[in-house]
Parts: structure tokens; sequence; C-alpha cells
């Protein structure tokens, strides 16, 4: 989905200065255990699927419309496996536009759908091991990718 009304509208007051966002990803698993991950037809990099929230929206809400729209799966939100921010979840986009996240990850199960880029904002959805994920765009901890993961969230 393009940008929102509102960031549209906050971006036709501010130009591309860095912006607080908070987001919303997601962490889905197959049934043997691989991990959902996305490459960005904007700019090749890996990533979990992932969003801003919108107005009005809990981060479970948004992290079951940003995975629809960027993958076709109907998901649910089981678990809040972590949140992050700061320095190191900073990103300017082709565009010029600049943000700061602060990023609700979620563990989530498929309950329905079916697996294709919705949007236009994927170039590839594939599922990979948790030791052979491709490098990603934001430094999450590599805990929450292994096999078993812990149900202890974790903060940045």
């Amino acid at each position: 989905m393009s940008m929102s009304r509102y960031y549209q509208a906050l971006r036709d007051k501010i130009g591309t200065a860095r912006i607080f966002s908070p987001a919303v990803a997601a962490i889905i698993r197959d049934e043997s255990g691989r991990i959902l991950f996305v490459r960005s037809a904007d700019d090749s990099l890996w990533s979990l699927p992932a969003g801003a929230i919108e107005l009005g929206e809990t981060p479970a809400q948004a992290v079951v419309r940003e995975v629809y729209e960027e993958t076709g799966l109907q998901v649910e939100a089981r678990h809040l496996a972590g949140v992050f921010g700061g320095k190191e979840y900073r990103w300017t986009y082709p565009d010029g536009n600049q943000v700061e996240y602060l990023i609700c990850l979620f563990d989530c199960d498929v309950v329905g759908g079916i697996l294709h880029p919705v949007d236009g904002e994927a170039a590839e959805l594939a599922y990979f091991a948790p030791n052979s994920r491709p490098h990603l765009q934001w430094p999450y901890p590599s805990e929450l990718f292994a096999a078993n993961p812990t149900r202890t969230a974790y903060f940045s």
C-alpha cells in the first residue's frame, strides 16, 4: 500500500525530515519451522513482513493488516516477541524520506489466505530455515529466529 493520508499530510508539512514512526513486524513460521521473509521491491533488502501502525489501530490490528498487504496471508498475533528502536532502526527511503521506527515484533500464526504479494511492496516472498536466513534490514537478535524460541520478549 502506498503512504497513508496521515503520513502523506505529515510529509507535505515537513518534507523529508526524520519522523518517529510506530511500526509492527511479524515472525511467521511454516509447518517445518522456516520463517517467512520479504524482499522489498524498492531496495531489494530482506525483512520480516512489516509496516507502520496507522492512526486508530492497535499494534495487533496493524500486524494483521500489514502481513495481509505484503503477503496475502491472514494471521493472528500470538505473542509479543520484542520491541525495538533507536538509532539502529533509522532509515532513509529512496525518495529521501527519513524515519526512525519503534517496532513491535509479534510471533504470528497463519489462519488463512494464499501466499502472494498483494500491494506491490514485495518483490519476493520466501521461507528460510532459522539458521540460513538472509541478511536483514534490521538488527533483530538472532535468538528470535531460533527453532524453539523462548517466550521472553526482547527489548532494545
